[in-house]
């Protein structure tokens, strides 16, 4: 009788470890994450490639449900679609990079109110006047400050006549630019070389590049003797690239590490790239979301930069280390220059009324288009 009450006991153990083992699963798979690419493919090696590991990596580390959607077009339309069909798939937080989401957050996110959506690079603007709604959360970023670790590093490289091609004057390609500006002239400014840095500033209006770009990039490179110019602006780099590859030239790429794009033009084109930390937002607020923490995002759309003067990996905004090719600027002094700027001993303006005020040449020009 002892005998069968044991095993009865060690087969209700076994079944309740089961039970539990099971119930446990389920609850993992209670956050199901889904990302939507916007206008390319996950094989952009830019934003919507860093989004997809990032979501992928967590999705992986932590046994959540994963998969990602590419819209049939290039249109608010085709986007909504593919956030529907995500959510028609079981998927309840939904990630979705860059500002051509503004609109489509707008229009589905009442609809699917028990569902979390996280906007990457979205700004109160991109949503049309409207207010965020509580199911969703949007990041911005202080571009001024990848522009600035990208303007001192290249002058401390040793560069001296530099450039910015700014994609359209929005707000966030004004602020790498000024950003860039300022971290140029405080470069010049600490190595008392401030008479002999020039930087040429240009918009081309508009978000690719062209013929007519690529002919003004010849003329800075070819004509006044830039060597490196900062391309900002969605695809507007093939211009500053197509350009440097005829003589020699260097580029600077943004957003997210563009080395391995820029260096397809000639190796070692690439100097550096002013990145927004996309992988450490999506980790940061998939966690949040993990440990019932996401009221500390609900609603928000929240400018994201500095949080750590110390690890570098935790920060949203920076320059990349691990495709680093600078020999003059070492790694070790771009941390000491993150731990400065975070302390407020080095600071950076991200006012966009009026052109900084430097002691560098600053050659700001009317649009290119």
């Amino acid at each position: 009788m002892k005998k069968i009450i044991l095993a009865a006991l060690m087969v209700a153990m076994v079944c309740s470890s089961t039970f539990a083992a099971k119930k446990a699963k389920k609850a993992k798979s209670n956050i199901r994450i889904a990302m939507v690419t916007d206008s390319g493919d996950i094989t952009d090696q830019s934003f919507n490639q860093t989004t997809y590991q990032a979501c992928k990596d967590y999705a992986d580390t932590n046994g959540l449900d994963f998969q990602y959607y590419k819209p049939a077009g290039d249109s608010t339309a085709d986007r909504v679609a593919s956030i529907d069909a995500a959510y028609q798939d079981g998927y309840n937080v939904i990630v979705l990079p860059g500002f051509l989401f503004g609109e489509a957050i707008v229009k589905v996110a009442k609809d699917y109110d028990d569902a979390k959506f996280i906007g990457l690079d979205i700004g109160e603007g991109d949503l049309g006047g409207a207010a965020v709604p509580s199911n969703v959360f949007c990041a911005v970023y202080a571009e001024e400050i990848p522009g600035f670790f990208a303007g001192y590093a290249a002058v401390k490289e040793g560069y001296r006549h530099l450039g910015f091609l700014g994609g359209m004057a929005v707000p966030a390609v004004v602020r790498f630019g000024y950003g860039f500006v300022q971290g140029a002239n405080k470069a010049a400014e600490d190595l008392k070389i401030a008479d002999k840095v020039t930087v040429e500033y240009v918009y081309g209006g508009q978000f690719y590049g062209d013929q007519t770009i690529t002919a003004t990039m010849d003329g800075w490179y070819k004509n006044r003797g830039v060597e490196v110019v900062f391309a900002c602006g969605g695809g507007i780099w093939t211009s500053a690239c197509e350009a440097a590859a005829k003589v020699g030239g260097k580029v600077i790429g943004v957003d997210t590490d563009q080395s391995a794009l820029i260096n397809n033009y000639g190796a070692g084109m690439c100097v550096t790239s002013a990145m927004k930390g996309l992988g450490a937002t999506v980790e940061a607020v998939l966690n949040a979301i993990k440990e019932n923490k996401w009221s500390d995002y609900a609603g928000k759309v929240s400018s994201l930069g500095l949080v750590s003067g110390t690890n570098l990996n935790v920060n949203f905004v920076g320059l990349p280390l691990d495709t680093w090719a600078m020999k003059n600027f070492s790694q070790n002094d771009y941390k000491k220059l993150v731990s400065d700027v975070y302390s407020k001993k080095v600071s950076i303006s991200n006012a966009i009324d009026k052109d900084p005020a430097v002691s560098i040449k600053l050659n700001k020009y009317q649009n290119i288009k």
